[in-house]
């Protein structure tokens, strides 16, 4: 589907996308654009799913870090080249490196679990070498640039670059040359925004009439707080668990592109983030990374606008760690209200833990955390309690038997700082 080009020099341009596309055949996959029927049913739209997660680095990375690779001149790629990622920009460059026979060094955190660290060497092979520094990605950029600076290399930037973002752009010339149908909304994933600067900048020029929905962690809006202000800010502290959109500032380069190609903006809250990742492999067996799941998780704050509509979600990657499953669930639990903390005071007496079992706790919750000290010379020792249910609706309830029975308690799920010291 497809309707007269319309330019804009803000942006980049189709036919250097076109030109990407062609550069990453047999090295990109064309990813399956797939309709989702219990998506589609559960908001009365249509519902399609571009499928980057089935990409042959499990994210649409390759496309981007490739075709800067491949455009780069012959003889600055001989010296070899360098980038800094978390995760998935990484591989995308390893696998490059690889298929394009160039040494590459890859600076990462040195707090990043070894099942990455492991696939970026499984992809590059003996063209990488993964250089672990820092705790933090702007620390691992620090000395990645650093490096390319000092030994003449060529810097592989994960999103600020304008052939990396028309690499990302053939995401959305894909998804234009598999769907014959208007498509009235796509959702995308924001990190530095390289994936949302190309595919926008494809379909404001193919398609301009689709809406284009930008989509943010609420612990790291850089590009939100950045288009709000209207220019680039740095944001003071992130929240790093969605880590593949978890960025503190956006790209001077992406931010312009964004300022023209996106209709709005939706923050999602880690917690949602957490329960869609649950859902979509519980419900429909897809494997996400948190920042995969982001398109997903915004649809319950649009889902009046949507209804009728034709929709696109792009998910983004599936590079999860399995060692997070204990932390997703967690926080999937405390979001949707089924999980509880308190710090209870007990009485110290014999019997008092059995008499709140028999007369507080409610017939569908369940004690999942119990920490307790005896204090001598006190009549009441504090003990920390975790309590799940199985239904929202059933903490007021709990919290109606405490008063009844006189319990002295206090909830700690909402004081941020008492419940990350204690929990």
């Amino acid at each position: 589907m497809a309707s007269r080009i319309i330019e804009h020099k803000n942006l980049a341009t189709v036919e250097n996308i076109y030109k990407a596309k062609v550069r990453l055949r047999g090295i990109a996959e064309h990813t399956p654009l797939m309709i989702n029927y219990n998506l589609s049913d559960q908001y009365a739209c249509q519902i399609y799913l571009k499928r980057e997660d089935l990409q042959v680095v499990r994210s649409y990375k390759i496309r981007g870090a490739y075709n800067k690779m491949a455009t780069t001149p012959k003889e600055i790629l001989s010296n070899g080249v360098v980038c800094a990622s978390a995760g998935n920009h990484a591989q995308g460059v390893a696998f490059a490196c690889k298929k394009l026979g160039v040494h590459g060094k890859i600076y990462m955190p040195s707090v990043t679990p070894q099942q990455k660290v492991k696939k970026v060497q499984l992809f590059g092979k003996d063209k990488v070498e993964v250089i672990l520094t820092g705790d933090t990605f702007d620390d691992a950029y620090a000395e990645a640039k650093k490096d390319a600076e000092d030994n003449n290399l060529a810097f592989v930037h994960p999103f600020n670059d304008e052939r990396v973002i028309e690499g990302q752009g053939t995401v959305g010339l894909e998804i234009l040359e598999d769907l014959n149908e208007p498509i009235d909304y796509v959702f995308v994933g924001i990190g530095g925004g390289g994936l949302i600067s190309g595919l926008g900048s494809y379909f404001k020029q193919i398609s301009p009439n689709t809406k284009i929905i930008g989509i943010e962690p609420s612990g790291a809006a850089a590009m939100y707080e950045s288009l709000k202000k209207g220019a680039v800010v740095t944001l003071d502290k992130i929240d790093n668990f969605v880590d593949g959109a978890a960025v503190r500032k956006v790209g001077s380069k992406t931010f312009s592109m964004v300022q023209h190609v996106v209709d709005d903006m939706i923050l999602v809250p880690e917690g949602k983030v957490c329960t869609t990742i649950l859902q979509l492999y519980n419900e429909e067996g897809i494997v996400v990374e948190p920042a995969g799941a982001l398109t997903i998780a915004a649809l319950d704050f649009y889902k009046d606008q949507i209804k009728g509509k034709n929709v696109v979600c792009v998910l983004s990657g599936s590079n999860n760690d399995i060692t997070r499953t204990e932390e997703i669930k967690e926080r999937s639990l405390l979001y949707e209200g089924l999980k509880h903390y308190f710090i209870i005071r007990f009485p110290q007496r014999a019997g008092a833990l059995k008499d709140f079992l028999n007369k507080v706790l409610g017939p569908n919750d369940d004690i999942t955390h119990f920490e307790y000290t005896k204090k001598h010379n006190r009549e009441k020792g504090p003990a920390l309690v975790g309590i799940q249910m199985q239904r929202k609706e059933d903490y007021k309830a709990l919290l109606e038997r405490m008063a009844a029975n006189n319990i002295a308690y206090q909830a700690i799920n909402n004081s941020k700082m008492l419940f990350e010291f204690l929990v």
